[in-house]
C-alpha cells in the first residue's frame, strides 16, 4: 500500500519552494548507480539534499538505506515520522519527514520512489519533478541475475510489474544503457535545473 504520511496530507497548500526531484524506473535500471554519481557530484551543494530511505531491508553496496524490521517501521510511521511511504517486493519504504524542512528551505531533495507515490507526492509538493531511468529488457534482467538480491523476489515478476497510471508519467527519461557516468551527468543537470540534454 502506498500512501503519503498524515502530516504532509493534512498541511495547507503544497509544500515549496523546493523542488522534489523522484528518481522513479524498473529494478535494474540503474538508479542507484546513478544516485551516487549524482550525490558525488554534487556533495559541495548544500542546496541539494539526498536523503537516506528507510527500508525494511539491510543496508548493501548497491543502497545506504536506514534499516529497521517491520515493527520499527510500523512504530515510526505511527508516530508520523514519515514524509511518504510504500511497500515493494516485499519490502517497507519510507522518506524521513525531515524532507519537508529542506524543501520549505527552498532545496533541491532528490529520491528513488516507487511510481505508485507519484500522485500523492504531486500533491503535496509544489514543485516536483519525475525523472525516470529505464533499460532495455535484456539490460534489466541481466543486472537483476547478476545483483542476486534474492530478498526482492522473483526476477521475471519483478520485470513484468508495470504502473499503469497516466498521471505517473514521468518528466523527464534517461535511458541508461550507456556510459554510467554520462548518464549521471544528465541526472546531475536535471537535479539542478539546467536541462538534461547535451
Amino acid at each position: 500500500m502506498s500512501e503519503t504520511s498524515t502530516t504532509a496530507e493534512n498541511e495547507a497548500g503544497a509544500i515549496g519552494p523546493g523542488r522534489l526531484v523522484l528518481v522513479v524506473g524498473p529494478s535494474g535500471a540503474g538508479k542507484d548507480t546513478l544516485l551516487r554519481l549524482a550525490q558525488a557530484a554534487c556533495i559541495d551543494d548544500p542546496d541539494i539534499v539526498f536523503p537516506r530511505r528507510v527500508v525494511t531491508r539491510a543496508s548493501s553496496a548497491d543502497e545506504d538505506n536506514i534499516a529497521v524490521n517491520q515493527d520499527e517501521f510500523r512504530r515510526a510511521r505511527e508516530h508520523g515520522d514519515f514524509a511518504v511511504h510504500w511497500e515493494a517486493h516485499g519490502h517497507a519504504y519510507a522518506l524521513p519527514t525531515e524532507i519537508n524542512d529542506d524543501i520549505r528551505a527552498g532545496r533541491a531533495v532528490v529520491v528513488n520512489v516507487s511510481r505508485t507515490v507519484i500522485v500523492a507526492l504531486r500533491r503535496t509538493y509544489a514543485n516536483v519533478v519525475v525523472v525516470a531511468i529505464t533499460a532495455p529488457p535484456e539490460v534489466l534482467a541481466q543486472r537483476l541475475a547478476a545483483r542476486a538480491r534474492h530478498s526482492d523476489g522473483n526476477i521475471a515478476d519483478r520485470l513484468a510489474r508495470i504502473v499503469d497510471d497516466a498521471s505517473a508519467t514521468a518528466d523527464v527519461t534517461i535511458l541508461n544503457a550507456g556510459s554510467a557516468d554520462y548518464h549521471g551527468r544528465q541526472l546531475v543537470r536535471v537535479i539542478r535545473n539546467e536541462g538534461w540534454q547535451d
